[in-house]
C-alpha cells in the first residue's frame, strides 16, 4: 500500500510538471492531494501555516542576500576579473576555465551552506562567462550542478547541525569530518573534466598564447578584489563575529564598495542586480515553500517512517543496510528536503544503524553525501530546478548533463566506505 502511495504521488507529481506547471505550485499540489486523499487532516489550514513558516524564517534571508551578491559581481566588472585572473593558472589543465564552476562551489560552499545558494550564485557569475568564451553549455551545466551539492557538504552545514541533533554527536567533528570527503569529491568532479577535455579537445577553446609566470602574477591582481570580499564574508562567519546572515549582508556591501572603488557600478546595473537576485530569490522560496508543504504532507501520511522501519527490519548486514538506505534516501529525495529526511527517519534508523556497528560521525557523512545525489536526481533534484530557473532548459535535458556527477558521488560513497579513515582522520587529530 505505502508503496502504490508513493508511486501515485509520484505520478501526479510528473503530469503537473510535464503539463507546464510551476515547480513550487505542483509540489504544493501534490502534498494538498496527498493529504486530501489519504489522511483525515484538512491540509488547507496546514498550507497556509507551512507556506508562511517556510517563507518567513531569519536564516532564510542569508539566501537572498548571497544571491544579490553574486547579482552584482555578474553585472559589474567583478566577475570578468576573476576570469581574467584564474585563466593564465587554469590554462595547462584540461578543461580550462571549466574547472572555475567547481573551485567556485568549493570556496562559496564554505560561506553559504546552501546548496541552492551555492549552486545559483555561483552559476549566475560562471554560466555567462563561461558561454561568452564557448565552453559548451552540457559541461558548463553539469560541473555547477555537481559541485553546487557541495553546499551541503563543507562547513557551515544546517543539515549536519540537524543530524548531529538527532544523533547526539558531535557537531564539531562532523563540520570537520566532512571536509576532506568534500574535496575527495571536488577532486573528483575535477578528474572528471580533465577526462572529458582530454577526449574532446576540440570543445574546449583555445589559448591564444601561453603566459609566463611573471604575466600570471600580473594577471592575479584581478583575483584581489574578489579574494578580499571571500576572505571578508569566510573570515566574519569562522571568526565568530558573524553568522551567516550577517556576513551575507557584508558580502553584498562588499561587493557594491568594490564595484563602485572600480567604477563599473551604474544606476541600471545596481536595480538590474537587485531585480534579478529578486526573481531568482521568488523562484526558489515558490519551490521551497511547496516542498515544505510536500515535507508536512508526507509526514501526515507516514511514508518516511513505514520505509525507515520497513528497512530497519530486514536485518542485513551493514553493507547491505547502507546499500538500501542509500536506495531509500535518493527516493525519499523526489518528496523531501534533506533536512526533513533527516528529521523524520533517523529517530527509526539510528537503533538499527549503531546495532550494525557503523560509527555514527561516518555515517552522518554518508547521509549527507546521498542527500547531495538527491539533489541532482530527477524528477525532484532540487538542484535541477534551480538550473532550470536560470537556464530555461528542459528538465530531462539537465537531468541528462549532470548523469556523470551522480556517478561520480556513487563512487565517493564507495570509497568512503572502503577507506573510512577519509572521513575518521581530520576528526581525531584536530579534536581527538
Amino acid at each position: 500500500m505505502d508503496l502504490l502511495i508513493a508511486v501515485a504521488l509520484v505520478v501526479v507529481l510528473l503530469a503537473f510538471l510535464a503539463g507546464g506547471v510551476w515547480i513550487g505550485l505542483a509540489l504544493a499540489a501534490v502534498g494538498y492531494a496527498g493529504m486530501l486523499i489519504f489522511t483525515p487532516r484538512a491540509p488547507g489550514d496546514a498550507m497556509a501555516v507551512t507556506i508562511w513558516g517556510s517563507s518567513s524564517g531569519w536564516t532564510l534571508t542569508a539566501l537572498p542576500l548571497f544571491l544579490w551578491m553574486g547579482e552584482i559581481l555578474f553585472r559589474t566588472r567583478l566577475s570578468d576579473d576573476m576570469f581574467k585572473g584564474l585563466s593564465p593558472w587554469l590554462e595547462r589543465i584540461p578543461g580550462r576555465l571549466l574547472h572555475a564552476n567547481i573551485i567556485g562551489c568549493t570556496i562559496f560552499a564554505a560561506v553559504s551552506g546552501s546548496s541552492a545558494a551555492t549552486c545559483a550564485t555561483i552559476g549566475k557569475i560562471t554560466l555567462p562567462e563561461l558561454s561568452k568564451r564557448g565552453y559548451p553549455d552540457h559541461m558548463a551545466i553539469g560541473t555547477l550542478a555537481g559541485a553546487g551539492t557541495l553546499g551541503l557538504l563543507i562547513p557551515p552545514s544546517i543539515i549536519m547541525i540537524v543530524y548531529g541533533v538527532a544523533a547526539e554527536v558531535s557537531i564539531a567533528k562532523l563540520f570537520i569530518a566532512g571536509v576532506l570527503p568534500a574535496l575527495l569529491l571536488a577532486a573528483l568532479f575535477m578528474g572528471w573534466v580533465v577526462i572529458w577535455a582530454l577526449r574532446h579537445p576540440q570543445q574546449v577553446p583555445s589559448v591564444d598564447q601561453a603566459t609566463t609566470l611573471v604575466e600570471k602574477l600580473a594577471a592575479s591582481r584581478n583575483l584581489i578584489p574578489v579574494v578580499l570580499l571571500i576572505v571578508a564574508v569566510l573570515g566574519s562567519i569562522y571568526a565568530g563575529v558573524a553568522t551567516a546572515t550577517e556576513a551575507a549582508g557584508l558580502g553584498v556591501v562588499g561587493s557594491l564598495l568594490i564595484a563602485l572603488a572600480q567604477r563599473s557600478l551604474s544606476w541600471p546595473n545596481f536595480r538590474d542586480s537587485l531585480m534579478g537576485a529578486t526573481r531568482l530569490y521568488c523562484m526558489i522560496a515558490l519551490i521551497l515553500s511547496g516542498s515544505s508543504f510536500l515535507t508536512l504532507a508526507m509526514g501526515y501520511i507516514g511514508l518516511p517512517r513505514q520505509l525507515a522501519e520497513w528497512v530497519a527490519s530486514l536485518g542485513l548486514t551493514p553493507g547491505l543496510l547502507l546499500l538500501v538506505l542509500g536506495i531509500l534516501f535518493i527516493a525519499l529525495g523526489c518528496f523531501l528536503d534533506g533536512i526533513s529526511m533527516v528529521v523524520l527517519t533517523m529517530a527509526v534508523l539510528l537503533p538499527t544503524v549503531t546495532a550494525a556497528g557503523i560509527d555514527l560521525i561516518w555515517f552522518g557523512v554518508f547521509i549527507v553525501l546521498v542527500v547531495e545525489m538527491a539533489q541532482i536526481t530527477p524528477p525532484v533534484g532540487f538542484n535541477l530546478f534551480v538550473l532550470q530557473g536560470m537556464t530555461g532548459r528542459q528538465m530531462t535535458e539537465i537531468a541528462r548533463f549532470t548523469t556523470p556527477y551522480f556517478v561520480l558521488m556513487c563512487v565517493a560513497v564507495t570509497i568512503t566506505y572502503w577507506f573510512p579513515g577519509i572521513v575518521a582522520w581530520l576528526p581525531a587529530k584536530m579534536i581527538g
